[in-house]
């Protein structure tokens, strides 16, 4: 027999293989089934933590959750263990070389905080400037929906108060309105590395009149597993009060977050603003707020024209003075709109004017309550929408405040608040958030709460909805100042879309 006939007859051995497989192996349901794209529950998720404070006066508490969801949850895990801490750009040293408790680096470490099954959060505590980064890995069951927060309070020195950022997933592009290298500010760019691999990071500063020059910024390398602080004062020379920062990932991917130390109004983490859009929401502005300052940037060629309204209970209007904001393209600008909500919540709203197009911009507003040197400080980013449902972790039985924003559409809105950490029994509400508005809603407590817990938002119907979560402490503890911190609650990635897909024998014969 020829060569090319048992060519052939070996190919179509194969072939008939292939087609018997792919038969035995088509799904009888689902995306491939049906023709359509499917949501279906992630199978694995990461999230990364930036290290909490340098001061020995910070007391930080970590809280972590995955929701309770249709996955089965007899197996999964969901572990944050501590990362390496390194200077800007300079590597650890690796191989055998041991740590202080003689273990050998490299080696699996226990895990710092781990979630053990659904619906159950839990909690940890550090003192100190010892509190570390956290890397954190969830697979199975446990990673849809897996939500971890930090926050950190400490008394005196520059940020004194209190600092809470939600650990977030990896990527390769942010953009931080609202960042400062003035002299009362020590501003900290944190850049967390998750894989096995170095990253190496580019960092842009925009001032009022532009990109600012700096070599520094370039190339800044990020060693596996580890964090590093990068203090922004040290990349450009002249202080700039306002500023637009923009990170990208050349190779690998970080996390990233700015720490904002002030020396008279507190600090905060100011966390990346959502991806540059025509129209921008930041949701939850206290009523109390004594001074707002919103910071925008158009990092496109294209200047921007934007409408500024405020979204309150009763409706939407325009601060007197500030109805609209151009912004030049590449230049950072800020406007000051002092107690704009007047004694009500609020949420800023930007949307293009009507001949101005459909101009990309990010967006972030400094809120300060109090007055004199009682005055404390958080920052609200852009916010994206709630979308399914999205996870808060680290809720106390007092001082929690949930705002809700639909800023097209009415929407319902599912709230449910988690059993605590100690223990009690799970709680929902549903509310009505009316077109335009902005709803400071009664958060649901769970039954003989005992602990912290965590808050599921879901979006039943209309929207989209924008949130907001904040937490605030006073009295002794805070030392007669009125602490808070803000975090947005955004789609707590608990599925993914599955596109169609059936075989295709055609491929073969190519």
């Amino acid at each position: 027999m020829k060569r090319t006939t048992l060519s052939l007859i070996a190919a179509g051995a194969a072939l008939a293989a292939v087609t018997s497989v792919a038969a035995v192996a088509a799904p009888e349901e689902g995306p491939a089934a049906t023709g359509k794209a499917a949501q279906q529950p992630v199978e694995r998720t990461s999230l990364l933590c930036p290290a909490p404070s340098s001061s020995e006066l910070a007391e930080t508490t970590y809280t972590a959750y995955t929701p309770k969801t249709e996955v089965s949850s007899d197996s999964g895990t969901a572990a944050l263990v501590p990362a390496a801490r390194s200077l800007a750009g300079k590597d650890d040293k690796k191989g055998d070389e041991k740590d202080d408790k003689g273990d050998k680096k490299g080696e699996e470490e226990k895990p710092f905080l781990a979630v053990k099954k659904q619906g159950a959060p839990v909690t940890a505590e550090e003192n100190g400037s010892g509190a570390p980064a956290l890397i954190g890995l969830a697979e199975g069951s446990l990673a849809p929906g897996w939500s971890a927060q930090q926050t950190t309070h400490f008394t005196a020195g520059a940020g004194r108060g209190l600092h809470g950022a939600a650990c977030s997933a990896p990527d390769t592009d942010f953009w931080f309105p609202g960042a400062s290298t003035a002299e009362d500010r020590s501003d900290y760019l944190h850049l967390t590395n998750p894989d096995d691999a170095a990253a190496v990071v580019d960092i842009e500063l925009y001032g009022k009149d532009g990109a600012l020059d700096s070599e520094v910024g370039e190339g800044i390398q990020v060693p596996p597993r580890s964090s590093v602080p990068v203090l922004l004062s040290t990349l450009t020379g002249k202080p700039q009060t306002n500023l637009t920062v923009h990170v990208t990932a050349r190779s690998g991917r970080v996390a990233a977050a700015v720490q904002a130390l002030d020396q008279k109004v507190g600090g905060d983490w100011l966390t990346p603003s959502a991806e540059p859009s025509a129209s921008v929401v930041l949701p939850g502005i206290p009523k109390d707020a004594t001074a707002v300052r919103l910071v925008a940037f158009a990092p496109g060629s294209a200047d921007a024209d934007l409408k500024v309204s405020l979204a309150g209970p009763n409706g939407s209007l325009s601060p007197a003075g500030n109805e609209t904001l151009h912004l030049k393209s590449g230049m950072t600008t800020a406007v000051d709109l002092a107690d704009v909500t007047r004694g009500e919540p609020g949420s800023l709203v930007l949307t293009p004017t009507g001949d101005s197009g459909d101009t990309p911009v990010v967006a972030a507003v400094r809120v300060i309550r109090g007055k004199g040197a009682d005055q404390e400080s958080a920052f609200i980013p852009a916010a994206r929408p709630v979308g399914d449902r999205a996870t808060v972790t680290g809720n106390g039985a007092e001082g929690t405040y949930l705002s809700l924003t639909a800023p097209g559409k009415a929407a319902k809105v599912r709230v449910t608040a988690s059993a605590g950490t100690g223990g009690g029994t799970a709680a929902t509400k549903t509310y009505s958030v009316g077109a335009g508005r902005t709803l400071a809603a009664d958060v649901p407590l769970p039954d003989s709460l005992k602990g912290t817990y965590a808050l599921t938002v879901e979006t039943v119907s209309g929207g989209p909805v924008h949130a907001s979560r904040t937490l605030t402490l006073s009295g002794a503890a805070a030392d007669g100042i009125s602490m808070f911190t803000v975090q947005n609650l955004t789609d707590d990635r608990g599925t993914v879309t599955v596109p169609a897909a059936r075989p295709e024998m055609g491929v073969l014969l190519d």
